[in-house]
């Protein structure tokens, strides 16, 4: 499937709206719940001048995947859109807020007094090179 939804990219990214629109409906038959096809079926909507039915796909794409970010945009824009307009389905909900990120992890504090510093067992670990940033991995010592 992953290369119907670079071929329907393509085409949209190059003006084949019927193309694109054609490839991303197979893939959303094929399987329901790809929010990425449905977020493209509501690009192509848009692209096409059909503000409501941008409004639409992008609605069911984020009842699938509530923390797909252009799906969220999408929507929240084409609430604007249609709102202004006076355009707005009958019974539009907004748009529920994203989930809350995960909490970041914190140091253990004891209740009166700072963070204590985490155990060392010698000197730190060297710093990663440029190849090993981008790789995510350490120099050795």
């Amino acid at each position: 499937m992953i290369e119907l939804l670079i071929e329907a990219e393509r085409a949209l990214n190059h003006g084949r709206l019927d193309e694109a629109d054609r490839l991303y409906r197979q893939v959303a038959d094929h399987d329901p719940r790809n929010a990425i096809a449905t977020v493209g079926l509501a690009r192509v909507a848009l692209d096409r001048g059909d503000d409501l039915g941008a409004y639409l796909h992008a609605r069911r794409a984020l009842s699938i995947d509530p923390e797909n970010p252009t799906a969220r945009h999408l929507v929240m824009r084409m609430t604007e859109v249609l709102a202004g307009r006076g355009e707005m389905p009958a019974g539009a909900a907004p748009v529920p807020a994203p989930a809350a990120p995960p909490p970041e992890p914190t140091a253990t504090q004891p209740p009166d007094g700072p963070p204590e510093p985490p155990a060392s067992s010698g000197p730190p670990p060297p710093k990663p090179g440029l190849i090993g940033r981008l790789m995510g991995r350490r120099r050795r010592s």
